[in-house]
């Protein structure tokens, strides 16, 4: 499954946070960039890849709703998604080669 490196991100904090985790969390990954995007594309960014991850049933969304829309305020990671982001932790782990 291709994930970007945001939903990579996403998944990761889930992963180490636990439980319900609120949306503004996930704006810290733009501070880290180096080539940054305007706020109001980071949001945009960040509501397409959560509700991305809703859909392929990796995360749980909680929000309001309005007669158009759904607002995610909170997610939670399903057992899927905790098991794809534990694969994702044991990737970017460094691996050495040590001769004996």
């Amino acid at each position: 499954m291709l994930l970007s490196p945001l939903q990579k991100s996403i998944l990761l904090s889930c992963l180490e946070k636990g439980g319900k985790i609120e949306r503004s969390l996930f704006r810290q990954f733009y501070i880290r960039q180096v080539k940054k995007t305007k706020e109001t594309y980071q949001e945009n960014i960040i509501t397409k890849s959560l509700e991305h991850l809703i859909d392929r049933e990796l995360m749980t969304g909680y929000g309001r709703r309005t007669s158009h829309k759904w607002f995610v305020t909170h997610v939670t990671l399903t057992k899927k998604g905790a098991k794809i982001s534990q694969n994702l932790l044991e990737e970017r782990q460094i691996k050495l080669s040590l001769k004996y």
